[in-house]
C-alpha cells in the first residue's frame, strides 16, 4: 500500500539511527533501502528541538527516549497512526494520534477504508 501510494510511509532521525545500528546486514540495507525509496515525509534534526519537547512530555507517561522520539517524529508529521509491536509504547494514550498495533492497523483499513 505505501508501494502504490495510497499509505504515506513517515520516517525520521531517530528511525535512521536506529536502523544503522541493526547488527544483520542484510537487514540494516534492506530496510534503510524501502525507508530511503518509500518514505514520502522525512522528519530530520533541523527539528530536533521540537521533536524532543514533544517527546519529553510523551517520556513523562513512563516511555523511553528513543520510542518517545519517534511517537513524536510522529505526531510533528501529523500522523494519525503509529504502528508498533512493543506492548509498553502501546500503552501511551494520546488525542493526536492512535498507536496500534499491525493487527489492529490493518482491521481498521478494512473496516474504515484507507481514509481512516
Amino acid at each position: 500500500m505505501v508501494k502504490e501510494d495510497l499509505l504515506t510511509l513517515v520516517s525520521s532521525y531517530m528511525l535512521l539511527y536506529e536502523c544503522e545500528h541493526i547488527p544483520y546486514e542484510i537487514r540494516r540495507r534492506s530496510i534503510y533501502g524501502y525507508i530511503t525509496q518509500y518514505a514520502k515525509v522525512h522528519v530530520g534534526t533541523e527539528v530536533l528541538t521540537e521533536i524532543e519537547s514533544i517527546a519529553s512530555g510523551i517520556m513523562d507517561t513512563g516511555v523511553k527516549f528513543k520510542d518517545a522520539c519517534h511517537t513524536a517524529s510522529a505526531i510533528f508529521a501529523g500522523c494519525r497512526y503509529f504502528i508498533s509491536t512493543d506492548k509498553r509504547l502501546l500503552r501511551y494514550k494520546s488525542p493526536e494520534i492512535e498507536l496500534v498495533t499491525p493487527i489492529e492497523f490493518v482491521s481498521r483499513l478494512e473496516t474504515n477504508g484507507y481514509d481512516d
